[in-house]
């Protein structure tokens, strides 16, 4: 099952019981033990999931973090657990001293709905004040979870994480930062604009004016970008609709025009696909096929080398993958185009078959 049907679940649970959840014990029970088990760990085995584990720090003897998760019999991640209703950004002082004791790299603060992971990015063995990862249970992201994916059991890799901790740190704080600045321009940001075109100097009236000009001038470019994207994707449809044996509207053989019709879902579909598919093929390769029935993408143009299709026609959105040409198709169930990244392995694999 992908790590994000899972998550939903989890959220699902979450959203139906928080209510019924008086206790901190309960949180753990209900909410995080669940999110642990999710990422594959036997919570069941007290060598690899290890409960109320002993954080002696100098004088204080007895002191215990919630949780330690253990693999190949390291440490790699230790948990301290609040209440759902607790913030928890308000207690990472006390995962900051169990984390100075630990031999973990990562460190995870958690009221059940909220996780934010901690690793030692600034100073070496010295937990960082904020958190490199926030994964929220109510409110999921797709980046989020592709870099979640990495704490996994089967996919933990402690230099592929601290490779992209910093960047995913760093890249969140720019982000947290420009939709400030597009709420509420700086007299930074404005300087910084302003002085590259403006020669006079800014006054107190100047500057509140020229604020003003850069929300608007920051809200139009951000729905200009908008716009263009959706003009390309238009585009882009109009090109499969011109194509030889893959296009949009084939004439039949009493040259009517059919009723096969594909939509701007199924082209922004099929560009997901073709740049999964690209980091392994040219683009050349990478043929596409509308039928009224399904969107089908096949290898070098040839029916009997399927990659995957699309069943976009019901109520439902599907992904069909093929493991090899003579197979049936699998379908998995899509509640929205981005989780077509969650298959690039399949399709990948699908492409090595041939």
């Amino acid at each position: 099952m992908e790590l994000k049907l899972k998550l939903e679940q989890l959220q699902q649970r979450v959203c139906g019981l928080k209510d019924q959840i008086s206790t901190e014990e309960a949180t753990k029970n209900a909410f995080v033990l669940p999110f642990i088990q999710m990422l594959g760990y036997d919570i069941f085995n007290p060598t690899e999931v290890v409960p109320e584990h002993i954080c002696d720090i100098g004088t204080k003897k007895g002191e215990k973090v919630d949780y330690v998760i253990r693999k190949n019999d390291e440490p790699i991640l230790i948990f301290e657990c609040k209440h759902w209703k607790e913030n928890a950004d308000a207690h990472n002082s006390q995962l900051h001293r169990y984390y100075h004791v630990s031999k973990a790299r990562f460190g995870v603060l958690t009221n059940g709905t909220i996780y934010n992971f901690y690793t030692d990015l600034e100073k070496p063995n010295i937990m960082d004040e904020k958190p490199f990862l926030t994964i929220d249970i109510e409110d999921l992201k797709d980046s989020s979870i592709k870099i979640l994916e990495n704490f996994t059991k089967n996919e933990y890799n402690l230099e592929s994480i601290l490779d992209s901790a910093e960047a995913f740190k760093y890249i969140k704080a720019i982000k947290k930062e420009f939709e400030k600045e597009i709420e509420t321009p700086s007299d930074e940001i404005v300087r910084l604009l302003v002085n590259r075109f403006f020669d006079k100097p800014l006054t107190a009236n100047r500057m509140i004016a020229f604020k003003e000009y850069t929300k608007k001038a920051l809200t139009i470019s951000i729905n200009e970008s908008i716009s263009y994207r959706l003009k390309s994707a238009l585009n882009i449809n109009e090109k499969l609709e011109a194509r030889d044996d893959n296009k949009v509207n084939p004439v039949d053989e009493n040259n009517e025009v059919s009723k096969v019709i594909t939509t701007e879902e199924e082209a922004e579909a099929f560009q997901i696909v073709k740049a999964i598919l690209r980091e392994k093929i040219t683009s050349e390769r990478i043929a596409s096929r509308d039928t009224q029935s399904y969107f089908g993408i096949l290898l070098d143009n040839n029916n009997r080398k399927p990659i995957c299709r699309f069943h976009f026609n019901t109520v439902n959105k599907y992904l069909e993958i093929f493991h090899n040409g003579k197979d049936a198709g699998e379908k998995v169930l899509l509640n929205n185009l981005d989780e077509i990244y969650n298959y690039r392995a399949q399709l990948h694999k699908t492409l090595e078959n041939y």
